[in-house]
């Protein structure tokens, strides 16, 4: 569960961030704060992992908020002053959205930031394992559903869809493999066919020119062949 708070002194901006979140899974709002101030009392005894900010606020601004964090979550800033964006970046923010912003755009962020590796791992080597817990949204009919990046097996082409296949059953989103395996780590994953990537933690044997992950063999495309041959060392 992703437990977020809303920094944000006008009402409509807090309507819209709740309603888009509500169409997620594992979104849970904790408190919807008018100015930085109150968000401020509520952190001394309060954790949360995403804070969606605005940055001009009455009695202290955003990112004056966020310099007197000493360990702050995840930051989504939401703003009408796109002039703000380097300093933003400065501040190490997720993201950063300019009103208004459209669901697909706040999905992105939401994405970003909750995918992205926490300081401790962020610097790990590339054979390292993804951080325990990672997760992304994956769209599928009209809904979003949130899977563990741990659990995905392999993915595998259909047109403009894509069949993400974990051990608790298949999810069709309407992406593009190539999309998708952008979109994840790809020292996690291997494009072995043109139809096929593999999550190589799950790699039970290479067998001639065939993987095989539990009971399903995928083949190796002649063109992938020199991944799957780096792997193996």
């Amino acid at each position: 569960m992703i437990r977020y708070l809303i920094i944000d002194d006008e009402y409509i901006a807090h309507d819209i961030i709740r309603g888009y979140c509500d169409l997620m899974p594992n979104m849970q709002l904790q408190k919807s704060c008018y100015d930085a101030i109150e968000a401020l009392e509520y952190l001394q005894s309060h954790t949360v992992e995403l804070i969606f900010l605005d940055l001009n606020m009455p009695k202290l601004k955003g990112f004056e908020f966020l310099r007197t964090l000493r360990h702050p979550p995840r930051v989504i800033v939401t703003t009408a002053y796109q002039e703000y964006a380097l300093e933003g970046y400065e501040l190490d923010v997720a993201d950063y959205l300019l009103k208004p912003f459209s669901f697909e755009r706040f999905l992105k962020a939401v994405h970003k930031a909750t995918a992205e590796a926490s300081p401790a791992t962020a610097t790990r080597g590339a054979s390292a394992p993804l951080p325990e817990g990672k997760r992304i949204f994956l769209r599928e009919n009209k809904q979003y559903r949130q899977v563990e990046v741990l659990d995905i097996l392999y993915l595998e082409a259909a047109g403009n869809y894509t069949k993400v296949v974990t051990p608790q059953g298949v999810i069709m989103p309407r992406e593009k493999i190539s999309d998708l395996y952008s979109a994840l780590e790809q020292e996690d994953f291997l494009r072995v066919h043109k139809s096929f990537v593999v999550a190589t933690r799950h790699i039970e044997s290479v067998e001639g020119n065939r993987i095989r992950i539990g009971e399903q063999l995928i083949p190796i495309g002649k063109q992938y062949k020199l991944n799957v041959d780096r792997l193996l060392g």
